[in-house]
């Protein structure tokens, strides 16, 4: 099969983004090694613009759009940090952008939108159909559609943070990263076993959302029956996107999960001994790490933090039972 995209892609969005991108910093410190039983290094790409790897792949998209295309506008559905990236895209380019965003989705990603420039259209995830409604948007507006993830453009951008973190860290033998749409863990893979043949990239999903370990179990692409209910909302997906699909599909050498209380407990660490802010979604690799989920013994592991897209009230609410774990009562 012939893939979506290369390696190659990943050197020309890493080329694009130059200057453009947050070459975001990686983090290690003792007390993570010892909590993992293997050298961990985080790269934090809760401090790229927007607060997440998003900004990446969505600007590397809408650059390469012809000219007159820029001008009529963009337009993407996100859970809110897709939605912040195109809006700072459109900006940076002068593309007029518009985002729909679930009703239910944190309130901070939708502000950060809308400061942006961008026009926010809510929907009922739970009832309507995300999809037909960009396309409806799209052709009445005639705005171009940038997916969150189902792009080989968005994809290939998305993998210029893994490719950042093999360069500098050569050493590193696993890689392990969100999987939500799955462009993120599309992108690193495809870098990843470029530059490292030997590597092993393994994603992380919510235990309620789990549709890409599914569909690799069934060995196609396969649908939840409900709309996941999980803390972490930028990967409550039903279904693995279509390209990243292809690529995951062949690539990825294992997915893991993990439940709600490992991901409030890893934003929790983050922020304590990482000085890290984590949202939900974002932590999911990092929960993985510190549930050993994963057999990593003697090794150096990569973990992406993909974004910190949280409020204080919110981030005070997830990770109470963290503060309490540690000795801090929660209402401190």
């Amino acid at each position: 099969m012939t893939l979506p995209i290369t390696p190659d892609d990943v050197v020309e969005a890493s080329r694009a983004l130059r200057g453009i991108a947050v070459r975001t910093p990686h983090i290690s410190v003792p007390a993570l090694n010892e909590a993992a039983g293997a050298t961990v290094i985080v790269k934090a790409e809760n401090m790229q613009r927007t607060g997440s790897f998003k900004f990446r792949g969505a600007y590397h998209h809408a650059a390469s759009l012809p000219a007159d295309a820029r001008q009529r506008g963009i337009i993407g559905a996100s859970s809110g940090n897709h939605a912040q990236a195109l809006a700072l895209a459109g900006r940076l380019l002068d593309a007029p952008t518009m985002v729909v965003i679930p009703s239910d989705a944190p309130r901070a990603k939708v502000e950060g939108a809308v400061a942006l420039g961008a026009d926010v259209v809510l929907y009922d995830r739970r009832f309507g159909d995300r999809d037909a409604l960009v396309a409806d948007l799209a052709e009445q507006h005639g705005l171009t559609i940038i997916p969150s993830a189902n792009s080989p453009l968005v994809m290939a951008g998305a993998g210029t943070a893994a490719m950042e973190l093999i360069a500098d860290h050569p050493e590193i033998t696993t890689l392990v990263v969100p999987v939500g749409g799955g462009g993120l863990a599309a992108g690193t893979a495809v870098i990843a076993k470029d530059l490292r043949p030997e590597i092993r990239v393994v994603g992380v999903e919510p235990r309620s959302a789990a549709d890409t370990l599914a569909s690799l179990r069934a060995g196609r692409r396969v649908s939840l029956a409900e709309v996941p209910s999980t803390v972490a909302d930028g990967l409550g997906h039903t279904t693995p996107s279509e390209l990243p699909w292809q690529v995951n599909s062949l690539l990825l050498d294992d997915v893991v999960t993990v439940a709600d209380h490992d991901i409030t407990s890893a934003m929790g660490y983050a922020f304590q001994h990482l000085k890290c802010v984590a949202e939900p979604s974002g932590a999911v690799a990092l929960a993985a790490v510190l549930a050993h989920r994963l057999d990593l013994a003697g090794q150096t592991v990569g973990v992406v933090v993909s974004g910190g897209g949280v409020d204080l009230r919110m981030f005070h609410d997830l990770t109470s039972s963290f503060r309490t774990r540690n000795g801090t009562p929660a209402h401190a």
